[in-house]
């Protein structure tokens, strides 16, 4: 380490958040140092750009006060670390990883790289085992797994911070490890309404003793938005693999993180690729995503709940697409649902969890889990259809079958789907049976008799 190596005198010019200073020393990139200007705070910040001549530093925090003069430089001789202990859960932090509760440092029992390490392939456990979230749409159809990473499509004005949060306050365990289940809140570009919004619904739903918050402002500059999910997932590191704990990453909003790439690239001068975005964006996202999972021989596993608001409610935007291409899935919500005063407003049939078969059934949730899902998805497709040929022909040219499967996709989404508080995941499936009841049993291919027999025809006769 090279706490004691500082230079003064060398900057040139500062841009924003970057600093631009003549190269002096031989350092290396992303390599961390502290910038203090004539008041003598020091700024964190790190090498993000160098030649033989000249080297470019991003500023962390507010660059206000430096004057080029006055602005020494010293050099950490290493990357960017987080000091962790066990007193991290209950706090709240700002975007790199600083206490903003009023209460003490933490007390550190590790110092560990924001950057994470790569996790060895050949040690990747399968993501297995069900977590539950509260929300039907997702425990019952499209279901979260350990180790998993899934995101959420959402868009401008739809109510992602609302499910962030519902979420956040209502994700369990099932079965006897349910204490060793914690999360890590990042709120990446957000609001200083949103965030205090976020704190105080934590505190109050009494999740936030068992949750990690990191909040970074939109008014904090692109560069610290940048470390935000970094730090987040260092401390979900540190809970999953060192404390043993199942640890849940809940990140909002992705986009904001995107912009800030986007951003810090162009004054870089670095060429743009799609939509302006750096042709790096791919690698940078996965840099991310991919520290979610589970590891052989180590209790604990990382899952990640990425949230992001598609632009122009396009899913097709540089943004969503290349995280699809990383993830196991998506949830994606629907402002059409939204528009009719659904909650949470999710299109399952555009949704998919990848990994749902590995976590669900018999000695997981329930072993009539799986065929559940598979008739309601099944039915609910052919009442979207039956939807779309009544608004062409009338509901008068449909036939008996049609009008069941149009009252059928009805409920689907206004008992189903719309929920106006956290559910188990038995509940949900008994609300997901009792809809099944109103098709005729010829329709439920994807059941067996003895399944009709348990929960459809046995029923009826009570």
């Amino acid at each position: 380490m090279r706490a004691d190596l500082t230079v003064a005198g060398a900057a040139t010019r500062i841009e924003g958040p970057l600093l631009f200073l003549r190269r002096t020393l031989d350092v290396g990139l992303n390599e961390a140092v502290e910038v203090i200007g004539v008041d003598g705070r020091p700024r964190l910040g790190r090498i993000s750009a160098l030649d033989t001549q000249f080297m470019t530093i991003e500023v962390l925090e507010p660059t206000a006060g430096l004057s080029l003069p006055d602005t020494r430089v010293r050099f950490l001789g290493e990357p960017i670390h987080f000091s962790v202990g066990p007193g991290i859960l209950g706090r709240v932090f700002s975007g790199v990883g600083r206490p903003i509760d009023g209460g003490p440092p933490i007390p550190a029992e590790q110092d560990l790289p924001v950057e994470g390490r790569p996790i060895n392939p050949a040690l990747r456990g399968m993501p297995r085992d069900f977590i539950q979230t509260g929300i039907t749409a997702v425990d019952l159809m499209n279901s979260l797994i350990r180790g998993q990473k899934l995101p959420i499509f959402s868009a401008g004005g739809l109510p992602h911070d609302r499910i962030a949060i519902e979420i956040a306050g209502n994700a369990r365990l099932l079965g006897a490890e349910a204490e060793a289940f914690a999360i890590v809140f990042a709120g990446i570009g957000i609001s200083h309404d949103t965030a205090e919004h976020f704190r105080r619904a934590m505190e109050t739903s009494g999740a936030l003793e068992s949750t990690a918050l990191f909040l970074n402002l939109a008014s904090d500059s692109s560069t610290q938005r940048l470390l935000t999910p970094r730090f987040a997932l260092t401390a979900a590191e540190y809970l999953a693999f060192h404390e043993g704990r199942h640890v849940l990453v809940i990140m909002t909003d992705m986009t904001n993180y995107c912009e800030a790439l986007r951003e810090v690239s162009a004054s870089h001068g670095e060429i743009p690729s799609r939509k302006g975005y750096p042709g790096y964006m791919y690698s940078d996202l996965a840099s991310i995503y991919e520290r979610a999972g589970r590891i052989e021989d180590l209790p604990g596993t990382l899952t990640q709940l990425p949230i992001l608001s598609m632009p122009s409610d396009d899913i097709t935007h540089p943004i969503p697409d290349l995280t699809g291409y990383i993830t196991e899935g998506q949830l994606v919500l629907d402002r059409d649902l939204n528009r009719r005063g659904l909650h949470p407003p999710i299109n399952v049939l555009a949704s998919l969890s990848r990994l749902m078969k590995d976590g669900i059934g018999e000695g997981y949730t329930d072993e009539d889990h799986p065929a559940l899902a598979t008739q309601l998805y099944a039915a609910y497709a052919r009442a979207v259809q039956v939807r779309t040929l009544s608004s062409i022909v009338g509901p008068e040219g449909l036939s008996d079958l049609d009008r069941i499967y149009l009252d059928f996709g009805k409920r689907f989404e206004e008992e189903l789907i719309h929920q106006d508080e956290a559910r188990s995941l038995q509940e949900s499936m008994d609300i997901g049976w009792d809809i099944l009841r109103s098709l005729p049993a010829s329709e439920l291919s994807r059941l067996s008799e003895a399944q009709i027999d348990r929960h459809i025809k046995a029923q009826h006769h009570a």
